[in-house]
């Protein structure tokens, strides 16, 4: 039995009339004839009832049109969910991202933007320092993540974008000496305690902080190491030390706490865009478009994937 077989049963069913069903159908009417016996034959019960002047369901054919049609409302609409995960409409977005990308705007913005457009897509987030990102992409655990450039080289197949630089801020208590500056060069800071991330959370803050101190003349004296921004922002809240910290993480208001802008021009914090060397699946596909369109302000169009 194929679908032709249900389609020209369902339709000499409606027209009750072999002559009308065959012209609906674009087919000859003697081969209807023949179609509709050999699938009587195949389930091994009359489907209808035919007189010299009318044809009639009998009562298997009546019952058999009621799953005929089900079959093949289910067959279009398995085709139009294919169609449709085929273009990004339907499926699973596995998206990671750096502790400090929420304060920003370019995750809310690309992800609100994105729901907007591919409402049936379940989106599933996980916050993951830059090493582990690239490592759940290698396994395929994520589909995309947002990653600090200068947090190792990628590994072989990840293909990385830059999408977006954050100046680094200075973070210090509000008594400090230098709470009040508009600006601050880092040959100031010679001889500060520092507060930053440990070496093994897979940040490369503290080596971004310690070149940039040495260009400036000093090695930066770590005296307290804290996992979280937030955690770190708090620490010199309590006048531990001072912190070196992306500027979206001023949105973090603690009344004690002074954000200061650093005078170096290199004093940077670079994001990437970190996706899987090839054609991406569809999902991501629409995600891309849907960041490209927020970076130049148009309308999406088909964007493809950077190649190493």
């Amino acid at each position: 039995m194929e679908l032709r077989h249900l389609r020209y049963f369902i339709a000499v069913a409606e027209e009750l009339n072999f002559t009308r069903a065959a012209t609906r159908l674009h087919i000859g009417q003697p081969p209807l004839s023949m179609q509709i016996r050999d699938l009587e034959e195949e389930i091994g019960v009359r489907l209808f009832e035919r007189g010299p002047r009318r044809v009639a369901l009998s009562t298997a054919g009546e019952r058999f049109l009621l799953h005929a049609r089900r079959i093949l409302d289910g067959v279009e609409e398995a085709v139009a969910e294919a169609r449709r995960a085929a273009r990004g409409e339907l499926g699973e977005l596995r998206v990671g991202f750096t502790s400090s990308l929420p304060f920003t705007d370019l995750l809310p913005d690309a992800l609100n933007a994105y729901r907007r457009r591919f409402p049936q897509v379940r989106l599933q987030l996980r916050e993951m320092f830059t090493p582990e990102q690239f490592q759940a992409l290698v396994r395929g655990e994520l589909d995309v993540g947002f990653v600090r450039l200068q947090a190792g080289t990628p590994p072989a197949g990840i293909v990385l974008r830059e999408v977006a630089r954050n100046p680094l801020r200075l973070v210090v208590n509000a008594a400090h000496r230098l709470a009040g500056a508009a600006q601050v060069h880092l040959a100031e800071l010679a001889g500060e305690d520092f507060i930053s991330f440990p070496a093994d959370v897979g940040t490369d803050l503290p080596g971004v902080l310690r070149a940039l101190c040495r260009q400036a003349g000093f090695e930066p004296r770590i005296v307290q190491t804290a996992r979280e921004a937030t955690t770190q922002i708090g620490l010199v809240a309590a006048g531990l030390g001072v912190a070196v910290l992306p500027a979206p993480l001023e949105s973090v208001r603690i009344a004690r706490v002074r954000y200061l802008a650093l005078a170096e021009p290199e004093a940077q914090f670079r994001l990437a865009l970190a996706i899987r060397e090839g054609e991406p699946v569809p999902t991501l596909g629409g995600f891309l478009e849907v960041l490209e369109s927020l970076r130049t302000g148009e309308p999406p169009l088909a964007l493809s994937v950077p190649r190493q």
